[in-house]
């Protein structure tokens, strides 16, 4: 069985705009690069060709995978919960540190820690699951066991 996909409305909304630009902008200046390659004769030398080839493959995997997204995610209804759970923008503060962190909780198509979205699936976001305010969690990471507390849930 397949896993189930989370996302957020706002998550599903990049994705259909991302969507919108494979097919409508990068698929038909991929197709025109690809003509005008096979305008040149010989594709065996052709690296224009093949280079234009590889893209469309990536590129239509791409919309593949977008398009299978977005037609089986469940949409995550987002709104206040005194417990963590997806959807839930968390702030957190490591045991012995002053800085807190603020995380959004994503499904894990949606997951981007560089913005501070972090999938339920991953070890803070799965420790956090259900938690409330003012909770401590202890999370296994690949550096160690860290204990965090929970400041605040949106």
């Amino acid at each position: 069985m397949a896993e189930q996909i989370y996302l957020t409305p706002e998550g599903a909304e990049e994705l259909r705009r991302e969507l919108d630009t494979l097919l409508n902008i990068r698929r038909p200046e991929l197709a025109k690069k690809l003509k005008e390659a096979v305008a040149e004769g010989d594709l065996k030398e052709n690296a224009d060709y093949h280079d234009a080839k590889e893209q469309q493959a990536f590129l239509e995997g791409r919309i593949q995978y977008v398009e299978n997204v977005l037609r089986t995610a469940t949409i995550i209804n987002k709104g206040a919960s005194d417990m963590v759970r997806l959807g839930s923008v968390v702030t957190i503060i490591e045991d012995g540190e002053d800085s807190e962190e603020t995380y959004s909780i994503v499904g894990a198509a949606e997951a981007n820690p560089r913005e501070g979205k972090i999938s339920h699936e991953s070890p803070i976001g799965a420790a956090l699951l259900g938690h409330k305010k003012g909770d401590k969690v202890k999370v296994k990471t690949p550096g160690g066991e860290i204990t965090l507390k929970i400041k605040l849930i949106k």
